[in-house]
């Protein structure tokens, strides 16, 4: 029996006005995890930039959704429908507002806890039941660098160095539980990233 395919999805906004931002840290990790396998997400095709390639014996799809944030959905069911990709089978990673800079975390399925990313996969997939690797940005109201400023200028504004050497030195990290996730299953994931801390600063 053929094995399954692999969706993995890094949110993010499109154009160099958003890179290194917060809300493109599923981007982010999605390229860094590309180059550990000397890939390039280079291709184009309905509404994403994408790379396809054989990893583990499965067919493995990194695709970056060129819609704005809140219309992310639109082109990763596109994708899980031509490639008929079980919503299992996608792995989603995002920014999270309620994780400390520095935490990352794997959950199989739920809502979208406020994430307009999250918000619109669900409605285009018609399930929430997709694994989410969640990288944590904190929240203003708990940062002092950000304290008052609100969350929709937050999410857009870029990492300071500090939390932005975080984000790097967790990438790698990060990078195992994708690759646990293509080779082992969401279970094998979730072991790995969430059992203790990914390494910090």
């Amino acid at each position: 029996m053929a094995e399954s395919r692999k969706l993995i999805v890094g949110l993010g906004n499109p154009g160099p006005r958003y890179e290194k931002t917060r809300h493109n840290a599923g981007f982010i990790a999605v390229d860094f995890f590309a180059g550990t396998r000397d890939l390039t997400i280079k291709g184009s095709a309905m509404g994403g930039e994408y790379c396809s390639a054989r990893l583990a014996g499965r067919q493995v799809i990194l695709l970056k959704p060129q819609n704005f944030m809140n219309r992310s959905g639109e082109c990763v069911a596109r994708f899980a429908n031509y490639y008929a990709i079980a919503s299992a089978d996608i792995l989603v990673i995002h920014d999270d507002l309620d994780l400390a800079p520095g935490r990352v975390k794997i959950v199989s399925g739920g809502g979208a806890g406020g994430h307009n990313g999250i918000r619109s996969l669900i409605r285009h997939l018609g399930t929430g039941d997709f694994p989410r690797l969640k990288i944590g940005i904190g929240h203003p109201r708990d940062l002092g660098d950000a304290a008052g400023m609100p969350v929709e200028r937050f999410v857009l504004s870029r990492f300071p160095d500090d939390q932005w050497s975080m984000v790097r030195n967790n990438l790698a990290f990060i990078a195992e539980g994708i690759d646990l996730f293509i080779t082992q299953d969401i279970q094998a994931a979730m072991n790995k990233v969430n059992r203790k801390e990914p390494p910090a600063g």
